[in-house]
């Protein structure tokens, strides 16, 4: 067994610092070197993320402090999504991140709550009300979660907003203090084994080479290695998603500091809105087959809630993801390797899920085709799985006032995204395989919130006395909204802890 002897990251922005910073981590003990090489001439695609929680993780992992990270981002707290006009104009459903208090079996939430919902109509509350994290995200409250399970505060779960470009300043500062080289320049050629078709190196426009045993593609949506290189198959998702444009815009704040991103349904996509210390974040993703550049961009300036801060950022895109991720001695990760819109914040997910696995199954010289295959294998399932979650919202949307959403409406679904809605419309019950992303409460919350109420009850719901079912969730709903009143704002809490300087 021969160590690698270096590993070249191809690209830098949040995908190319990530995978520095946790991959000279997890090698530079043994000797391997982690380079890096990009080009300021280049920019990259980040106009400001949404997250979820696992980024908490790789944060972590890292050794990055969650105070250090706020600041220098410029960062803010994210509960969940409000999702806004998706089931009917005029309506509104929260996904919150983290867990109902009781989330499976016959005793769950949903189902006392589906009882309630047959025996007193709409006095037993919308199913948000019984989930902490959308309770406080209403109130615009926010705390950090407790380990006692006793706690209400113990069962929600947050990850964060932040501007993307600092946090990837924030990592290179971070990876090359630890080790890391970066090389400065511009890739114009590269060098392929002839025998093995592998990567030996790249050139740069100046003529130096760099050489390494194994590539990360981290080159963004123009794949220089991945695609340009090595011709790997892109599996288009569009048939299913078919928005392909985005327009990006920062405003000034407005308002109270909200701890949670707001997805508006319109009328040829959807409206994100994130909140920062020092800005909002606004996009408009609309499929250009419903609605023209221009009108898309007329809307999402009409749209803000404060004073622009600069020019409309047009981004085009095509979801799906590459055949393979990892080929030959090459990994993609990040937008190299495919993209699934951003409507559940699942980028730096990916991106996240894509450098672990890899450090998870690191080959040595000898390259063993096994841990490819594996890698290939979990990360298609993780962005298939990503893909039915996302196209499930718009399956379910309640709109015909427009084509784009009568036409998500009828499409034909997946296999596997359409038993799973089946099986929930039936029994009530969500299908899960390992590894998913979004596990129990996500599905409920999305079902729930778009109108999918299931068609028969548990029957072991028949045990508990009706009265019983509808105090007890009173009681939760009252408790929830009291505990969620004692926190700070989401305002106060960063003042206290986390605020960025100017």
């Amino acid at each position: 067994m021969t160590p690698l002897r270096r590993i070249l990251i191809v690209g830098g922005g949040t995908a190319g610092w990530m995978a520095a910073c946790a991959l000279n981590q997890a090698v530079r003990l043994g000797g391997t070197r982690v380079e890096l090489v990009e080009s300021d001439a280049i920019g990259t695609v980040g106009v400001g993320e949404a997250t979820v929680p696992s980024i908490r993780q790789f944060n972590q992992d890292i050794g990055l402090d969650e105070a250090t990270f706020m600041k220098a981002t410029q960062g803010t707290f994210k509960l969940g999504i409000e999702f806004r006009d998706w089931r009917a104009v005029g309506t509104r459903f929260f996904h919150g991140f983290g867990d109902t208090v009781v989330n499976t079996g016959p005793f769950s939430t949903l189902n006392h709550w589906l009882v309630a919902r047959d025996l007193v109509g709409d006095a037993a509350g919308e199913f948000d009300a019984y989930h902490m994290a959308a309770v406080m995200a209403h109130a615009g409250r926010f705390t950090v979660p407790e380990t006692d399970p006793r706690s209400p505060y113990h069962y929600f779960s947050y990850a964060y907003h932040f501007d993307a470009g600092l946090y990837a300043r924030l990592l290179r500062t971070k990876a090359e203090r630890e080790g890391v080289v970066r090389h400065e320049g511009r890739i114009t050629g590269t060098n392929l084994d002839p025998e093995t078709g592998f990567i030996r190196g790249v050139r740069l426009e100046d003529g130096r080479d760099l050489l390494a045993d194994l590539f990360i593609d981290c080159s963004g949506f123009v794949s220089l290695l991945a695609d340009k290189v090595l011709g790997e198959p892109f599996l288009d998702y569009s048939h299913w998603l078919p928005v392909d444009r985005a327009w990006a815009v920062p405003c000034a704040g407005h308002g109270p500091l909200l701890p949670y991103t707001r997805a508006t349904a319109l009328e040829g996509g959807w409206q994100w809105r994130i909140p920062l210390q020092h800005r909002t974040g606004n996009g408009y993703v609309f499929s250009s087959a419903h609605v023209s550049e221009d009108e898309a961009r007329a809307r999402l300036l009409d749209g803000l809630d404060g004073a622009a801060l600069d020019e409309p950022r047009l981004l085009r895109f095509k979801t799906g993801r590459r055949q393979r991720f990892w080929a030959r001695n090459c990994v993609a990760i990040g937008l190299s390797s495919g993209f699934v819109e951003p409507l559940e914040s699942t980028s730096i997910s990916l991106i996240q899920g894509g450098i672990t696995r890899l450090i998870g199954l690191l080959p040595d010289q000898g390259f063993n085709p096994a841990l490819a295959a594996e890698y290939n294998r979990i990360q298609a399932l993780e962005f298939d799985r990503i893909r039915d979650f996302i196209i499930m919202h718009y399956a379910l949307n309640g709109r015909d006032d427009t084509a784009f959403w009568r036409e998500r409406r009828s499409m034909a679904l997946p296999d596997s995204l359409a038993e799973r809605i089946e099986t929930f419309r039936e029994t009530g019950h969500v299908v899960l395989l390992n590894e998913e992303t979004f596990v129990t409460p996500s599905w409920q919350a999305l079902f729930v919130g778009l109108g999918l109420i299931p068609t028969r009850r548990d029957p072991l719901m028949a045990v508990q006395k009706r009265e019983d079912i509808v105090e007890t969730l009173r009681l939760r709903r009252n408790s929830l909204a009291q505990a969620a009143s004692r926190l700070p704002t989401h305002a106060d809490f960063i003042a206290r802890h986390c605020r960025a300087g100017a």
